[in-house]
């Protein structure tokens, strides 16, 4: 079976998508798999650079890569891929969609507005969230242009540095609490993670620095736990995730867990939080991408 890991793109996650890929070309079974390196570097190079491929295992992270254009040319093309469909894949890509599904389906999450220009804000809705607010482009990722607002003056210039990364951005109501990640395969809870910042948030460099955030497994309160478990699972079915997806969540002091947001392609680095949770049920990262391959190929 010829695949072709895909990596690269053209969003602002490039150079973690290319660590991915990097990271899964060392670690998959060259025994068992003719292995080819796909770098993508433009729209155009979907098309050309699939040709011939049995599997695409994607490594691709943000727009035009996890929002599902790069899933609906693939299946366009009869190429079977990994992870989430291009549905899935769209509207957990936009987090306003996201969580207008979630608040539909009675899953908790933090209270938001949506914004395409300065003069949407609606300064009166902030205001009853309250601030600090996190204002980030709605369709972006791994924390760029994400910005902690403290007060009504420092808005509109988030809102625009956050519009030069995307078309929408979010003002999302901000919840003091832990931050966890739960990841979910096949619709199995794996070991809930831990998100220990050194800094404020969990920001770009806390994220992909070798020296960035603490992640470890954590023992909630079974009760807590429990509610954790079933949000995920809620999550994952009431957005048509398939095969796997990392679900983020806070939990408040008080116990109380919110969805934050949901990865359909989440990152495959050496600090990357799948799998190490992957690693404590004693799978390996190259029996993981097995499993990854395997599973997606049923779908």
């Amino acid at each position: 079976m010829k695949i072709g890991v895909l990596m690269g793109g053209i969003s602002s996650e490039r150079e973690v998508s290319l660590n991915s890929g990097n990271s899964i070309m060392q670690h998959i079974n060259k025994e068992k798999y003719e292995v080819v390196p796909v770098v993508i570097d433009s729209k155009e190079d979907v098309i050309e650079k699939v040709k011939g491929l049995d599997f695409a295992l994607l490594a691709l992270h943000g727009k035009f890569g996890e929002d599902g254009t790069v899933q609906a040319v693939l299946e366009t093309l009869g190429i079977p891929y990994s992870g989430c469909d291009k549905v899935s894949s769209g509207l957990c890509m936009d987090k306003d969609l996201t969580k207008s599904v979630l608040k539909a389906k009675g899953i908790r999450t933090a209270r938001w507005v949506n914004v395409s220009s300065v003069e949407e804000i609606d300064y009166n809705a902030i205001e009853e969230m309250g601030y600090p607010v996190f204002i980030k482009p709605t369709n972006g990722g791994s924390s760029v242009a994400t910005f902690k607002i403290t007060k009504k003056e420092d808005v509109e210039a988030a809102v625009i540095e956050g519009l030069k990364w995307d078309n929408e951005v979010m003002i999302e109501e901000f919840i003091k609490g832990d931050e966890i990640t739960c990841p979910v395969f096949e619709n199995e809870l794996f070991p809930v993670l831990a998100i220990k910042a050194k800094t404020d948030f969990y920001d770009y460099e806390q994220k992909y620095s070798a020296n960035g955030a603490e992640h470890y497994p954590i023992d909630l309160e079974p009760k807590t736990y429990e509610e954790v478990k079933k949000m995920a699972l809620e999550t994952y079915k009431a957005l048509k995730c398939s095969v796997y997806s990392r679900i983020d969540m806070i939990i408040t002091e008080e116990g109380v867990p919110y969805v934050l947001e949901v990865n359909t392609l989440p990152g495959m680095t050496a600090t990357s939080l799948f799998p190490q949770s992957a690693g404590e049920k004693g799978i390996s990262y190259s029996e993981f991408i097995d499993m990854i391959i395997e599973h997606s190929l049923k779908k």
